[in-house]
């Protein structure tokens, strides 16, 4: 078996204000900056024996304009005290009231550029 049958994940994420998005997401994963040039920041755990996959934020000129057609979900053991910090960091609710299938609710929140993600009990 090789390193290309089991490919390594990042997630990239188009932004236009690098050192916002970068503040944003590092405070929301908890992830330091481990490179940073002009148009791309890469955040990732400090421990090198965790698997989570790094999210790059990579700067593009244009603004978004739609719903993104993949988005991020973070599963956190409280998600009401999650979507408060997340929206002191700087994101907004996109819907007042929670998502619910049955008994499983989530919030639907979007970054400071408009990137959506969806905040979970996990």
């Amino acid at each position: 078996m090789t390193d290309l049958d089991h490919p390594g994940m990042v997630v990239v994420l188009d932004v236009n204000d690098i050192g916002r998005a970068a503040a944003f997401w590092s405070g929301v994963l908890g992830f330091p900056v481990q490179r940073a040039v002009t148009q791309f920041v890469v955040l990732r755990p400090e421990d090198p024996g965790d698997t989570r996959p790094h999210l790059v934020l990579q700067k593009v000129p244009e603004a978004k304009v739609v719903k993104n057609r993949s988005h991020l979900d973070l599963h956190v053991p409280d998600p009401e005290a999650a979507r408060d910090r997340y929206l002191a960091l700087g994101g907004r609710l996109l819907q007042d009231e929670k998502n619910c299938i049955g008994d499983y609710c989530w919030y639907l929140m979007a970054d400071p550029e408009g990137n959506e993600f969806c905040v979970a009990p996990g």
